[in-house]
């Protein structure tokens, strides 16, 4: 019975295993982590106010469409926790220039609004941030841990 025991234990203290990609399908309102082909977790998550497109400027509450990195992470957020976003890339930047606009930055993955009266879940039912992803804290912590810096992440609209 210990050695039962002493090997469950030691199954659920296994950490994670780290994805190789995520990729955000803005019309589904998904984030999917695979490594290699195989799917590990989807989640639903919440966008800007104007998901649809490619963000163009600063304050457009769109969230950006292509291939980034996601290049650090942020444990004090003002949304729980965060993951950096490599957005703009130069190509970003050259467009926002073209249209004398800034492109805007500081898009994230994140957690909960601390300051909404609504559970998680309902949080979860509309598109909420400024151009972030956002997933419940539960979930934020889960992808904390599969997560490295460096991933690659794909949004497509």
């Amino acid at each position: 019975m210990r050695t039962l025991l002493c090997l469950c234990i030691l199954i659920v203290s296994l950490p994670l295993q780290a994805v190789d990609l995520v990729v955000v399908q803005k019309a589904d309102r998904t984030m999917t982590l695979y490594d290699g082909n195989r799917e590990i977790k989807r989640y639903h998550i919440a966008m800007g106010d104007s998901p649809a497109g490619h963000k163009i400027k600063e304050g457009d509450q769109r969230t950006p469409q292509g291939r980034y990195i996601l290049d650090y992470k942020k444990e004090d957020s003002a949304y729980y926790r965060s993951i950096h976003i490599s957005y703009p890339n130069a190509a970003d930047r050259l467009r926002a220039k073209a249209l004398g606009v800034s492109p805007g930055g500081q898009i994230m993955i994140h957690g909960e609004n601390p300051n909404s009266q609504l559970s998680p879940e309902e949080q979860q039912a509309f598109n909420w941030t400024n151009g972030c992803i956002a997933v419940t804290n539960k979930e934020m912590d889960e992808l904390w841990q599969l997560i490295r810096p460096g991933t690659p992440i794909e949004i497509w609209p």
